[in-house]
């Protein structure tokens, strides 16, 4: 069988029928409506004075019409006003009718067309029933009426009744149709939301790794390098830096556990639900997105601007000449605020390690109104520093970029007149 329920091979519906057995139905009908008119053709053709064959061969033809109710409702309603007054085709006005008004046919055309029925109908049965003398004309009437009614009314009626609720279904199919529509693009949309948050959250997850790793790691091929200098000649400087390499290294370790650790940690419970505006998918990806980006970062956790006189020791440490200017008075922020800031200060500083060694660095820290500006620039190499061939990704940058402009803030970066580099953020902290 196929999609619509035919066997293959067969044929479909023939004609204007929707289905096989609306055409059956229809064809028995018209056999019916055929005989009956067939046998009502003989008194017909006698008071006609007509030969039987005719009348015959007239009714089953006019019978036979009943067949195409459903192509064309008026016309057989119009045969069967026009056969009337030869007092045959009982089944065939009253089936018409009922096709008439349950079709789309407008109410107007189907009101006229009923009230001609009607009118033939109670003046067929008026003529006929007047002629007996024992008859009372009030009787007649009242007769005539109740015919004309009976088999004109009811067929209407229950036309309209069987063509509203037709349409009634056909509307809730095509409602059901929308709403499964739009049910189907929803789960597209919503699909689509979290794809891009589980896209935003390994974003997230590659940026504070970097983050984390490559301070720690570049810190700790500088000491390394050191190391290998002057293994021979100072032993003394040599531990001091093989030590530093050490605490790198555990300290480089102890971030990465403590990041795993917020990763592992299991879901805290959702809150109570709150009412919302109209429903969207929107908010769903939103929520989302910002539990990854907490899990991720952190804040409880994450460094703050406090360990920035630290971050800075760990790079003079190391060899770099590093300067600190702080300007304003120090306040405490939003913990994604310090973090931001924090994790700036560290990449560019990350940054001067592998791509300006020798080079004379200035960290600048502002606290003003409503926002926190920090600056990193470092100057020319002096060419003397080895190159410690540490890799680079091409991601600081754009990391960085991505953290400022998601508070909202302003980040460029770019090269200085005087032959170095430059690196600053303002962030709002409101």
């Amino acid at each position: 069988m196929n999609e619509t329920g035919e066997v293959e091979g067969r044929a479909g519906p023939p004609l204007w029928w929707a289905r096989r057995r609306d055409a059956v139905w229809d064809v028995a009908l018209g056999g019916v409506s055929a005989v009956e008119c067939a046998w009502e053709g003989v008194p017909f053709a006698a008071e006609a004075g007509l030969p039987t064959t005719v009348g015959v061969l007239f009714g089953f033809v006019v019978g036979a019409t009943l067949v195409l109710r459903r192509r064309w409702p008026i016309a057989v309603v119009l045969v069967g006003i026009a056969v009337s007054p030869a007092a045959m085709g009982f089944l065939l006005a009253v089936v018409g009718m009922y096709t008439l008004a349950s079709s789309e046919v407008p109410r107007r055309i189907t009101a006229t067309l009923a009230s001609m029925s009607l009118a033939a109908t109670f003046v067929v049965m008026y003529m006929r029933t007047r002629g007996d003398v024992e008859a009372d004309p009030t009787l007649v009437v009242v007769l005539s009426v109740f015919v004309a009614v009976a088999l004109t009314v009811p067929p209407v009626l229950f036309g309209l009744y069987i063509g509203a609720r037709r349409r009634l279904m056909e509307s809730l199919q095509e409602r059901a149709d929308s709403l499964e529509r739009e049910l189907s693009l929803l789960a597209d949309r919503a699909e689509e939301r979290a794809e891009w948050a589980r896209t935003e959250e390994r974003t997230r997850i590659a940026r504070e790794m970097h983050d984390v790793v490559a301070h720690r790691v570049s810190l700790m091929v500088v000491h390394a390098a050191a190391l290998e200098a002057v293994a021979v000649k100072d032993p003394a400087r040599a531990a001091k830096n093989a030590a530093l390499v050490g605490d790198m290294g555990r300290q480089a370790l102890t971030e990465l556990r403590e990041m795993l650790g917020v990763l592992r940690a299991p879901p805290k419970p959702a809150p109570a639900p709150v009412p919302a505006p109209a429903p969207d998918l929107v908010p769903v990806a939103a929520v989302a997105a910002g539990a990854v980006a907490g899990a991720v970062c952190g804040a409880e956790d994450g460094p703050s601007l406090g360990e920035l006189e630290a971050l800075v020791g760990q790079s003079r440490a190391a060899g770099m000449a590093v300067e600190m200017l702080v300007h304003g008075e120090w306040a405490a922020y939003a913990a994604d605020v310090e973090q931001t800031a924090f994790r700036v200060v560290q990449e560019a500083l990350t940054n001067c390690h592998k791509h300006a060694p020798g080079a004379r660095v200035v960290v600048r820290l502002a606290h003003r109104a409503g926002e926190v500006a920090m600056q990193v620039e470092n100057g020319p190499c002096d060419g003397k520093a080895p190159e410690p061939g540490l890799p680079s990704g091409g991601n600081g940058l754009v990391g960085m970029r991505e953290r400022v402009l998601g508070l909202g803030g302003v980040f460029v970066s770019g090269p200085t007149d005087a032959g170095g580099f430059k690196v600053s953020a303002v962030l709002p902290t409101a």
